[in-house]
């Protein structure tokens, strides 16, 4: 790794894409495999759905058939499973059926309703007891005692990103937040606050994506639910990105994916300013130095080097000197 130790948190795909209904599960893996080739790189994931696909009843036969889909995806593709909570009946039957078939194909596991670190140890116990002892975690945070604890849970060496459960968080208050606070479209001028205005909701969000990059995780934001509205999702997503610090962002259709995609990575004048200051550090050996008339040391050369890191992750053209960066064996 080019800055080594000092690179910054873990990279992950900026899109995760959610699906629970069998002909969109297979879809959804259909078209990861075709966009990856489209890219040269896996440029979404694909999180199969237990707790909200599986039917009531028949929670042990859609565990089986997301743990079957994981083990037939793609080589190289990037798989998670979403299973039922901790306190649900199901959890354990998804953890042995999923984690204990799956669990070494799988890219991470999901884990919903997550109130507290007591929770996560739960989890893990039961990950551990079905052989997945390496399987990464991504917890949902989803009411106010979870924010109250999300830096306990981001702490948890197991987590690797934390996601934000919008509609489960405004659900939780009671009625205390209207229904316009899950939307993306609010019209602050008529006074109907939205996701990104109700201060409720704008400190849950800013609290877990602090918490995340306080240990060095993946925040992962939240749903828009309008998903027709591509204009109104590549505003979400690009305000997700730009002002509340988040580095990937949930999709539940596939028009959302590309929309997320464009958003999050960084533009051409972006990546070319990023690898002409990477190449001056280089060449000056981390020392600082001046560009375009700026101060630049390792400080923010770890932020460019982020950005080269993002661009690769999301299909974005690197110049042909960026790329020998990324070439396997070099320091």
């Amino acid at each position: 790794m080019l800055l080594g130790a000092q690179a910054g948190a873990v990279v992950l795909p900026v899109c995760d894409h959610y699906s629970g209904v069998e002909a969109r599960m297979r879809k959804s893996l259909a078209l990861q495999a075709e966009m990856a080739a489209e890219f040269g790189t896996c440029v979404f994931d694909v999180t199969l759905d237990c707790e909200d696909g599986a039917p009531v009843g028949g929670e042990a036969e859609h565990a089986a058939l997301v743990a079957e889909l994981a083990l037939g995806a793609a080589p190289g593709m990037r798989v998670g499973a979403r299973v039922h909570p901790v306190g649900h009946p199901a959890f354990d039957a998804d953890i042995r059926t999923i984690a204990g078939r799956a669990g070494q194909r799988l890219s991470h596991l999901m884990l919903p309703k997550v109130e507290s670190l007591t929770d996560v140890a739960r989890a893990v116990r039961a990950l551990d007891d079905a052989g997945a002892l390496a399987l990464p975690l991504h917890v949902l945070i989803e009411s106010p005692l979870a924010v109250r604890n999300v830096f306990d849970i981001a702490a948890h060496a197991r987590v690797q990103s934390l996601s934000f459960g919008l509609m489960d968080f405004v659900s939780a208050h009671a009625g205390a937040i209207p229904a316009e606070g899950m939307a993306a479209g609010g019209d602050v001028q008529a006074q109907r606050l939205d996701q990104f205005t109700h201060p409720l909701v704008v400190r849950a969000k800013l609290e877990i994506a602090s918490a995340a990059h306080a240990f060095g995780k993946v925040p992962s934001h939240c749903v828009v639910t309008e998903f027709n509205d591509i204009e109104v999702v590549r505003a979400a997503a690009r305000r997700a990105s730009r002002e509340f610090g988040y580095t990937r962002m949930w999709s539940i259709h596939p028009s959302q994916i590309r929309p997320i995609l464009e958003a999050f990575a960084p533009d051409a004048q972006q990546i070319q300013i990023a690898t002409k200051i990477i190449a001056a550090a280089l060449h000056a050996q981390w020392a600082p130095i001046s560009f375009d008339g700026t101060l630049h040391d390792r400080a923010s050369y770890r932020h460019f080097w982020q950005v080269l890191e993002r661009a690769r992750a999301t299909g974005r053209a690197l110049p042909a000197e960026a790329q020998t960066w990324f070439a396997p064996g070099t320091p």
